[in-house]
């Protein structure tokens, strides 16, 4: 047997058949395309819907898996357990003051039942502040410099952010400041910081960066003690763009309270911490008061929203796009009735009917395809200059063929099926 289908003989059956199946695409060809040159205005409606489509959808999709990328972007924090509340005062505090009054709020908040800790932050993931500082490894901003974001916290930093020590030790309550001490000087000195990986891996790539100094105040150099994997940037789609370096300081001061308990028992601990707040000194108020993970969900509406919008826009696009290749193949069909008839009575099958529609569609899909391809990667390079956003990945494009081609066939195929159907006697005499 695997002589014989080897053999010269079905070598030739072989390229006879291909043969005669490329002599029927070219009969079938030739009245197609004479047929789009008499109707060359609705035959390039249906290219640029094909193409408009292509063009607008490959895009939207992109975009909105950046957006699904966004919502699932990992913190690295203990997002479960965590609240942060707001206080102010109705009466200004003075600045020697406001680290004596942070220390004893946070000695209350540490005694409630069930806190697992509890630290003044300067600012935190998904929250509407962002402090970024320039770090270099020269002294007086020489040498390649970087932009990380600035965290300031006391020894219960880690634990009320949920962060583990890859590498190094905490600080120790000694060797935290009064941040607003330090900065009144004109020479800012923090002798001790803690980064995170990226940014280790970033200024000294293939070595331990524990003990090394990075400058950050100018002159003053700020000795590595620690490492931690994942101390994000407060906006973590600029995380993505800038490399995602942080950094921890010291420092204690003005903030935000951050309060971390066991996630069963969140907003019982919110009330109870806002209460414990507020008693202190009737003039102060705990202007908010919300879980982390409200946070979170505030900080993504819009990316939602927008994921929503172009998928809507998507489907949309789809189906006009669809009831225009149905109300075109139905209007040809309609048209080309006694064509139909005549090839029937000299012996057309359905099936070859059938696959003269669908051939037709097949070559408006590709040109419109083909067009589109273009205008999504011109479109792609205008959203990267005018907004920044990534570029478009080249898997898209096969997908987006693939996806409109057999749209293209699924909408003709009721048109065409029902042009297969018709009776030679009856298409002849309409």
């Amino acid at each position: 047997m695997d002589i014989a289908l080897s053999s010269p003989a079905s070598r030739r059956r072989g390229i006879g058949a291909l043969a005669a199946s490329l002599h029927l695409l070219m009969l079938d060809l030739r009245p197609i395309l004479s047929t789009l040159r008499r109707h060359r205005i609705a035959a390039g409606l249906i290219v640029l819907e094909v193409a408009l489509t292509c063009t607008i959808v490959t895009n939207a999709l992109h975009l909105i898996q950046t957006r699904i990328d966004a919502l699932s972007a990992e913190t690295g924090l203990a997002e479960a357990e965590m609240a942060v509340l707001e206080v102010r005062g109705s009466k200004p505090t003075p600045p020697e003051r406001s680290a004596v009054i942070a220390a004893e709020d946070l000695a209350r908040l540490r005694a409630l039942p069930g806190v697992k800790a509890a630290t003044v932050a300067n600012q935190i993931a998904f929250g509407q502040n962002s402090n970024n500082s320039g770090v270099t490894l020269e002294p007086d901003s020489k040498g390649v410099r970087i932009i990380a974001a600035q965290y300031a916290g006391d020894e219960h930093f880690l634990a009320a952010f949920g962060l583990k020590l890859a590498e190094g030790r905490n600080f120790t309550a000694d060797e935290v400041l009064d941040g607003n001490k330090v900065f009144s000087e004109a020479e800012p000195r923090v002798g001790q910081v803690i980064i995170n990986r990226a940014m280790a891996d970033k200024l000294f790539p293939g070595l331990s960066p524990l003990g090394r100094s990075i400058y950050v105040f100018g002159s003053a150099p700020s000795t590595v003690i620690g490492v931690v994997e994942t101390l994000t940037h407060p906006y973590l789609h600029r995380a993505r763009g800038e490399g995602g370096y942080a950094m921890l300081f010291p420092l204690r001061g003005g903030g935000s309270y951050v309060v971390r308990t066991d996630a069963a028992r969140l907003d019982a601990q919110i009330k109870a911490a806002t209460a414990a707040l507020e008693a202190v000194d009737p003039s102060r108020v705990v202007t908010r008061a919300r879980s982390l993970a409200e946070m979170r969900a505030a900080f993504f509406a819009q990316d939602r929203a927008m994921a929503w919008l172009m998928g809507g826009v998507c489907v949309a696009l789809l189906l006009v796009t669809a009831m225009g290749i149905v109300g075109l193949a139905s209007f040809w069909v309609q048209q080309r009735t006694r064509m139909i008839g005549t090839r029937r009575a000299l012996g057309a099958t359905e099936g070859q009917i059938l696959r003269y529609f669908q051939l037709e569609n097949l070559l408006l899909t590709t040109v419109g395809v083909a067009i589109g391809l273009v205008g999504a990667m011109a479109l792609s390079q205008l959203l990267m200059q005018s907004y920044e956003l990534p570029r478009l990945p080249w898997g898209y494009l096969p997908a987006g063929a693939v996806s409109l081609w057999l749209l293209g066939q699924v909408a003709v195929w009721a048109p065409a099926r029902r042009a297969a159907r018709l009776s030679p006697v009856a298409a002849l005499r309409s």
